[in-house]
């Protein structure tokens, strides 16, 4: 059954709201604007922030559901940040997108808020400063999500599964903006309100 939840989290974290959301507001196919990406922030240039809110609401709901699922079939802290880092890896890489999916930073959030919620919101909170300061949202999300274990572990006592999902699920958001930041060092990345060079 604890295998099963783990499969459900995957489908549930590949569930493609900004898709589904962007389409649904007469907005085309959102991974043919901006970034091509399947996430809030693409989906905010493709159809604006009454679309964008509404994606970043249920994409943070994803991780919520998956480990509260978990939570249902077993008390075991493994398998809970198994099934957050298995709906991180449905996000990504969803199987109905050719796994090409978003870059997981909603999804990571609603899971560590159900996992660790104090340091998810100071990760949060950061993130936000981050953003307001340089105005590039995937540079907040790359400094945010690299902070993100070393603020787990100092204002919280973690369980090590706790440990090992926050750093693997930092290890593929950064790998996932890894266009991003080769448009960061080039100076070619845009800041909120820019327009996208693909």
């Amino acid at each position: 059954m604890r295998e099963l939840m783990v499969l459900v989290a995957y489908l549930l974290g590949s569930i493609p709201f900004a898709l589904l959301l962007v389409k649904a507001a007469g907005k085309g196919d959102v991974r043919q604007v901006g970034s091509g990406n399947v996430g809030a922030t693409n989906a905010m240039r493709a159809a604006g922030w009454k679309v964008a809110l509404p994606v970043m609401a249920l994409d943070i709901g994803k991780g919520v559901a998956a480990v509260l699922l978990m939570r249902l079939v077993t008390a075991n802290p493994e398998w809970h940040a198994a099934a957050g880092l298995a709906a991180i890896l449905g996000h990504c890489f969803p199987i109905w997108l050719g796994f090409a999916g978003g870059k997981g930073m909603a999804t990571a959030g609603g899971i560590f808020l159900v996992l660790a919620w104090l340091p998810a919101l100071l990760a949060a909170a950061l993130w936000i400063v981050l953003l307001v300061l340089g105005r590039r949202v995937s540079l907040a999300s790359v400094l945010a999500t690299a902070a993100f274990p070393a603020i787990l572990v100092l204002v919280s006592s973690p369980t090590p599964p706790v440990v090992v999902c926050a750093v693997a699920a930092a290890a593929v958001i950064i790998w996932r903006h890894r266009t991003n930041l080769v448009r960061l060092v080039r100076g070619e990345e845009p800041r909120i309100g820019e327009k996208h060079q693909p």
